[in-house]
């Protein structure tokens, strides 16, 4: 079994409690936890508020990221607070690293468009985003349901050895899975808060 070496951030995040969507209506914060790993051993982590439903998870990963040492992002999935859509080529502008967006399941994403057309004006902004991540991937690791994912800045080959190298503890990769464990605990911290506006 060959050393590990590769220091992964992963970034999730917390809960919230169920709201009416729609502009006019209260802004929620929920907690987004970045973990950095080498292998099993947490190196660092860093937690934040973002928006239920905003547009500021992305500025806040950047912000977050931006003087930590690593060599691949995973990202635990393309949203984060609801529709809070990464802006992924912005982040690897700014980070100039690789980035793998992890899925435990195919994502539907018919049924996302179609939400988005509904609670969102600025839906196409949103979609926009998810389109550029490309194809989805599939992954199958030793005896686990298969994951999927999409790389930006990074090969299909090279993603796959991360989410391989990752899988301490079962399929998900361990930062993503004690980035979750963190955000899930630390959610009751911003809930309940409201902020003026919903980030970029």
């Amino acid at each position: 079994m060959r050393p590990v070496s590769t220091v992964a951030v992963g970034v999730q995040d917390g809960s919230f409690e169920p709201f009416q969507r729609g502009a006019g209506n209260p802004i929620q914060l929920t907690s987004l936890c970045c973990t950095r790993l080498l292998g099993p051993e947490l190196l660092d982590l860093r937690i934040v508020p973002i928006a239920v439903d905003g547009l500021d998870a992305g500025v806040n990963i950047v912000n977050i990221l931006r003087n930590w040492e690593m060599d691949v992002i995973i990202l635990g999935g393309a949203t984060f607070g609801g529709f809070n859509v990464v802006d992924t080529e912005y982040v690897y502008k700014e980070i100039g690293k690789p980035i793998i967006v992890y899925m435990s399941k195919y994502p539907d994403m018919d049924a996302t468009l179609n939400a988005l057309k509904k609670h969102f004006p600025d839906w196409r902004e949103r979609w926009k985003r998810y389109e550029a991540l490309g194809r989805i991937h599939e992954l199958k690791i030793r005896e686990h349901p298969s994951v999927y994912f999409e790389v930006v800045g990074g090969s299909m080959e090279f993603a796959e050895n991360v989410l391989r190298e990752q899988a301490i503890h079962g399929r998900i990769p361990e930062a993503l899975r004690l980035a979750d464990l963190i955000a899930k605990g630390t959610s009751s911290v911003f809930q309940g808060r409201e902020e003026t506006g919903r980030g970029s």
